[in-house]
């Protein structure tokens, strides 16, 4: 499944799965999407969400998230408390006035797209071969379905 299948939007990331697992709380169910390849994405959504949506586990998703909404790092295992948390290496930077679109490739073939602001980049010394980590809140991914 491709996430053009299940959601039309500016999101410059959208990674498609299975949902793994729901489990609800309170106010809010996290959902846990099995990207495949043993990787997968954490999103914690409102219970209201989670109902129109119908959601189930072995449900086709998309997990959509803002380039803006992704931190990137070169410290590897960073304790950090952003549940989502892939590591691979830089495949382009692309820089502009004030701030760097950074392209992550992920083993496997999939890349995660983070924009930052320019001196965070030439601090970084991003550059294509250079291995970093992406990092993003469960808060801040948004679920997609058909």
């Amino acid at each position: 499944m491709s996430c053009q299948s299940c959601a039309i939007s500016s999101a410059r990331n959208q990674l498609a799965g299975k949902i793994s697992q729901l489990t609800p709380g309170a106010v809010n169910t996290e959902v846990i999407l099995d990207l495949g390849g043993g990787s997968s994405v954490a999103a914690i959504i409102t219970n209201e969400s989670a109902k129109s949506l119908n959601l189930a586990v072995g449900q086709e998703a998309c997990a959509l998230f803002k380039a803006s909404w992704v931190i990137v790092t070169l410290d590897k295992g960073l304790k950090t408390s952003a549940r989502n948390q892939y590591a691979g290496k830089v495949k382009e930077v692309k820089t502009g006035a004030v701030n760097s679109e950074v392209i992550l490739e992920l083993p496997g073939g999939q890349t995660l797209v983070a924009i930052i602001t320019n001196e965070s980049a030439t601090h970084l010394g991003l550059k294509p071969g250079v291995e970093a980590s992406a990092l993003i809140k469960a808060s801040h991914i948004i679920i997609g379905v058909k």
